[in-house]
């Protein structure tokens, strides 16, 4: 007899494999019309057969929008501590560059940086677990990212830095620096019982990767160790960098990426 999973164990089953989709049920998604449609388990977001869709819960995904909302957050309540990739880019010297200009413009120009950051990590099949002030933030779910999530956050963080032209000779158009961090971490929904209910990811990994995102220079990419290793990326002969983060007892090792010239 199988035996029943528990919500943990479902989550986590989830949030290592993606959404157990019966193979029938996979191709019965695939016949209804039209592109686009959820990666996992097919479900179109468009025509009559996005109507379908909507009508069982499988609407597009706020975080990711190559997901519906069922293989998003799964059926039940809860999570799971998974080992991650995330990935936080910040604006640097945010404050300076508002006081520059007016309200109205640099509301247009961070617009342009969630624009920006939201397509690369959407095309490296992060979660987009937030944007909010000067900070884009990613997480890269195995279930959702692939066995592969540490190299696919470096490369996307790459990918962030030259489209804000840090490979430029001009310069950017706004200066950005990122952290990169892979560790266990508690994914899930939390909130509810009167507060707003979200899919995000917490515990102490989480606030490393904040920290290196605070401490990366513009042009710069902080990988830790943990990330570095796992990525097995030819970055060359990196620079490395010890880093004090507030709140640590023990520094942290970080490699420090620039992105190529133009």
């Amino acid at each position: 007899m199988r035996k029943e999973l528990s919500v943990e164990e479902e989550w986590y089953k989830m949030l290592t494999e993606g959404e157990p989709v019966p193979r029938r049920l996979y191709h019965l998604h695939g016949m209804l019309p039209s592109d686009p449609r959820c990666k996992l388990c097919a479900s179109p977001f468009k025509g009559w057969g996005g109507f379908i869709m909507h009508l069982l819960g499988r609407d597009q995904s706020r975080y990711n929008p190559r997901f519906c909302q069922k293989c998003e957050v799964y059926e039940h309540p809860g999570g799971a501590e998974v080992v991650i990739t995330m990935l936080f880019a910040d604006v640097r010297g945010s404050t300076t560059l508002a006081e520059q200009m007016s309200a109205r413009e640099f509301s247009q120009l961070i617009n342009r940086f969630y624009s920006v950051a939201t397509h690369v990590l959407i095309q490296s099949d992060a979660m987009v677990d937030r944007l909010m002030g000067d900070e884009a933030i990613g997480l890269y779910i195995p279930g959702f990212a692939g066995a592969e999530h540490p190299r696919r956050a470096v490369e996307a963080a790459q990918d962030l830095l030259r489209l804000t032209s840090h490979g430029d000779v001009k310069g950017p158009w706004l200066p950005v620096g990122i952290g990169v961090h892979t560790g266990p971490a508690f994914v899930g929904i939390v909130g509810g019982e009167g507060s707003t209910a979200d899919f995000t990811a917490l515990g102490d990994n989480v606030n490393i990767t904040a920290r290196l995102a605070s401490e990366a220079r513009p042009g710069e990419i902080l990988i830790s160790d943990a990330t570095y290793s796992a990525a097995d990326l030819d970055l060359g002969n990196l620079d490395r960098r010890q880093l004090e983060l507030k709140g640590k007892t023990e520094p942290i090792d970080v490699h420090v990426l620039h992105v190529a010239p133009n």
